[in-house]
């Protein structure tokens, strides 16, 4: 059974009012409704060493906004609060049923839909994360094409190895390593890779875990978003901010080579018995995405300096990068469902699954939450205008909100 354990309203009313020695009829309207409240328990997990969602989920942590989100809709929740450093665990604590909601990258979320697995998406947890190669100082790896025949580490069936094949696509003409000589082995914790372990000449790392191993002597030649990083040197010049040409090739300029988002997203069997529930995480949600892009973004890093080990500048530097601080809100659009659907084909390439996904897998895993993100987004006194989920001049690709999916383009 999930985590959510409801106590019978009948049985707590029995209970108080035998405590109150019978006179709970006659208490005050507060009292009353208190005694009408249901407890629920609910887990949530949450990656705290990736990026935005690591100081939004504190922040809600530490101001208990599910909890008083759920109160509104008569519940007396407790949170178990979930720590994971990659996806794959909470995927394995949802089959076991031992998991309520999660946030997951693309890779095991079209995993987990390509399998049938019994959850909805709900909203985008972070986003437009910066993958970066990383090398070792001095090395003679300056550009991508110095890669050819050597090792690159990267976590294999994850985001960072995606982020990594669509560098490949766009700057050497194939998203097959092989191709081009390349031996790829996993890394399975983000900061190891950051920390170009022993055994590989570069590697794909998150940018909060690279920024934390600078110090370490780890050098970043470029990143996703299609720009040189300090190490560069080659035909364009030296040092970082240069545009890199083949990134306006591909179809997700201007995020980049590669559409990072990922997904809040809830067992089946949560969003059903209990929809309100979800509503209520989604208004906290957001509230906390509200909060922290109004704060200054060294000072949001801090929340979460145990877990990404930067201080405020280079925390800062993080914050920015995420595109839920860039908005302002997390509400999913026609284009953040499509880094779902492009994805998909490229882990076909990569035999991790035998075929894509259709246009109406995807926007099936979202018909049972769009109706609740709606309304979470109507209770909601500050929410953005219509126009600006249409904006086409932001550097990310936005579109119409998952709530009007059936004006989003058919696609294959």
């Amino acid at each position: 059974p999930l985590s959510t354990e409801l106590e019978s309203s009948s049985r707590r009313t029995a209970l108080r009012h035998a405590a109150a020695g019978g006179t709970l009829l006659a208490a005050p309207a507060f009292v009353r409704s208190q005694a009408k409240r249901q407890a629920a328990k609910v887990s949530v997990g949450r990656i705290p060493w990736a990026a935005g969602n690591s100081p939004m989920t504190q922040f809600m942590i530490n101001n208990s906004l599910f909890e008083k989100r759920a109160a509104e809709f008569g519940y007396d929740l407790t949170v178990d609060w979930r720590e994971y450093p990659t996806a794959l665990p909470m995927v394995e604590a949802i089959v076991g049923n031992n998991l309520d909601m999660g946030m997951w990258g693309n890779t095991p979320i079209i995993r987990a839909i390509s399998a049938k697995l019994p959850i909805s998406l709900m909203v985008v947890g972070e986003g437009h994360l910066r993958f970066v190669i990383a090398t070792r100082q001095g090395s003679a790896i300056r550009t991508l094409q110095d890669l050819q025949g050597k090792t690159v580490g990267t976590l294999l069936g994850g985001d960072p190895y995606n982020a990594f094949s669509q560098m490949l696509r766009h700057e050497l003409g194939s998203a097959n390593p092989r191709d081009h000589g390349i031996k790829v082995v996993n890394t399975p914790t983000l900061a190891q890779a950051a920390q170009v372990p022993t055994g590989t000449d570069a590697t794909c790392a998150i940018y909060p875990a690279f920024l934390a191993a600078e110090s370490t002597g780890s050098v970043a030649i470029m990143n996703s978003f299609g720009y040189t990083e300090s190490y560069y040197q080659g035909p364009l010049g030296k040092g970082a901010g240069i545009l890199l040409p083949s990134v306006k090739k591909s179809a997700f300029y201007p995020d980049g080579y590669y559409l990072h988002r990922s997904f809040w997203l809830a067992h089946n069997a949560l969003i059903d018995k209990h929809p309100n529930l979800v509503v209520a995480f989604l208004m906290a949600q957001q509230e906390a995405v509200a909060a922290l892009t109004a704060m200054e973004s060294g000072a949001v890093s801090q929340l979460v300096k145990d877990y990404w080990k930067l201080d405020p500048v280079a925390g800062g530097k993080v914050v920015k990068d995420d595109v839920l601080f860039a908005r302002g809100w997390s509400w999913p659009t026609e284009n953040d469902a499509l880094a779902v659907l492009e994805t998909s084909k490229y882990l076909v390439d990569n035999k991790v699954i035998p075929q894509p996904l259709a246009w109406s897998q995807v926007k099936g895993a979202f018909e049972r939450t769009a109706p609740l993100v709606r309304q979470a987004y109507d209770r909601l006194g500050s929410k953005p205008a219509a126009a600006e989920f249409l904006r086409t001049d932001a550097a990310d690709l936005r579109g119409r909100p998952v709530w009007d999916m059936q004006q989003w383009a058919e696609r294959s």
